[in-house]
């Protein structure tokens, strides 16, 4: 038997109405703020990644899939969504738009070859935002503020905001040179990553996992002491922002992210739940990125932007125990008696689900009792049962199957009786 591929996972019936539930909830919250959806192909060259996302990445060195088409062009699944839409920003000249920003979300599957572990797969779903165009703190406390709305929208409460600058190109080329002094007499002691990422990207080694716990991560500088006052202003006026909004956060000054693009404003959201043993769950992240036009040829513009796994917001929901307030019963269950019913049927459910009623019928010929359990099975709201006298006469009988009771109607009321 044929598996599925490692690191990956079939979402069935059951599962799937919980993804188009918040799928749809998402699409309805970002109209709020004026987020309009854009698509990228899964696919795109190599190259984008590599510039975009940045070489000394574990995404680019280790996690990408990748491969050569038929036009011998390299050709990754994409690992991440800013970098394609930023490329889809520049190729199709928005920045000529005069509704600047352009406000833009995707939803689509992104590709990332990491051990597989609770609430991470290989092909997972990011939902992702995008504002380009506008370099203000305002635009900032927006996006920090949409990304709790999200959150919040879903009842979720145990949520930390946890936020620091990374400083503008100059601060961050001071910091890095300041890092790599302190690092420097004991890399050695470091794990291989750590020792690859010295003069390629030294920020990172702060958000080791391996060895996260070192005393020299403990006392490295802080880049918060080498922004410069055009950083700082910046980073103090999106504080303020959030303050006004009343929305809480915690500074913290290891907080780089994973990607080497982000510049000024760098955030998590976390999940910290004391009641499943103080497990603290990054649920979003993002920032804001200064030189990602640039270094991808398009224009000297800025943007900010955050993405979200909808299977860890799934996975949150759970540990969490709120239940979705889904509605996807049935209207109507048709149980037929005979052939010439059966045949009718087929006909009526056509005409009802032109009229916009959800409707199905028995297909393997069960007896009376198995088709009333089928309905029950499948949450119809009613019941009909159609006979041959029930044809002649042109009555029906329509059960509410939460009440049981009966209430008798014209067969070719069926469809006004619904409807009022």
């Amino acid at each position: 038997m044929i598996k599925i591929p490692r690191g990956t996972q079939d979402i069935l019936p059951e599962d799937s109405k919980k993804w188009r539930y918040i799928e749809n909830q998402l699409d309805e919250l970002m109209t709020f703020y004026n987020y309009k959806e854009i698509r990228t192909p899964i696919f795109e060259s190599t190259d984008l990644f590599a510039r975009g996302v940045g070489d000394s990445t574990d995404v680019v060195q280790k996690e990408m899939y990748t491969f050569k088409d038929k036009g011998d062009r390299s050709i990754t699944l994409r690992p991440e969504g800013t970098a394609a839409v930023v490329r889809s920003y520049i190729e199709h000249k928005m920045q000529g738009n005069p509704n600047q920003p352009i406000k833009l979300y995707y939803n689509g599957p992104m590709f990332r070859y990491e051990r597989k572990q609770k609430g991470r797969y290989r092909q997972f779903k990011q939902f992702g935002v995008e504002a380009i165009g506008a370099e203000n703190p305002s635009v900032d406390a927006e996006v920090l503020a949409m990304v709790m709305h999200i959150y919040q929208s879903f009842g979720l409460k145990h949520l930390k905001l946890v936020i620091n600058s990374v400083g503008d190109i100059a601060s961050r080329k001071e910091y890095n040179e300041a890092l790599v002094k302190h690092f420097e007499p004991v890399i050695h002691e470091f794990c291989s990553d750590c020792q690859s990422r010295l003069h390629t990207n030294p920020m990172r080694i702060l958000d080791c996992k391996v060895d996260r716990d070192k005393e020299a991560i403990k006392t490295a500088p802080r880049i918060t002491d080498f922004l410069n006052e055009e950083s700082k202003a910046y980073y103090e006026q999106v504080k303020a922002y959030l303050d006004d909004l009343g929305i809480p956060y915690i500074e913290d000054p290891n907080l780089v992210r994973g990607l080497d693009y982000y510049t000024h404003t760098a955030f998590e959201l976390m999940m910290d739940n004391p009641n499943y043993d103080g497990a603290i769950t990054t649920l979003c992240g993002g920032g804001r990125y200064n030189g990602l036009l640039e270094l991808l040829d398009g224009p000297s513009e800025t943007g900010i932007g955050f993405a979200l796994s909808i299977e860890r917001l799934l996975l949150a929901l759970e540990e969490e125990g709120i239940e979705l307030d889904i509605e996807e019963n049935l209207d109507l269950f048709i149980v037929t008696m005979g052939d010439q019913a059966d045949r009718y049927a087929v006909k009526l459910l056509n005409h009802l689900r032109h009229n916009g009623i959800k409707a199905d019928k028995d297909y393997l010929q069960r007896k009376i009792k198995g088709q009333m359990k089928q309905a029950d099975r499948l949450g119809a709201k009613f019941t009909i049962v159609i006979g041959d006298q029930e044809l002649e006469n042109n009555k029906i009988d329509v059960k509410n199957m939460t009440t049981g009771e009966s209430e008798t109607i014209e067969l070719d009321a069926l469809v006004e009786y619904f409807k009022k």
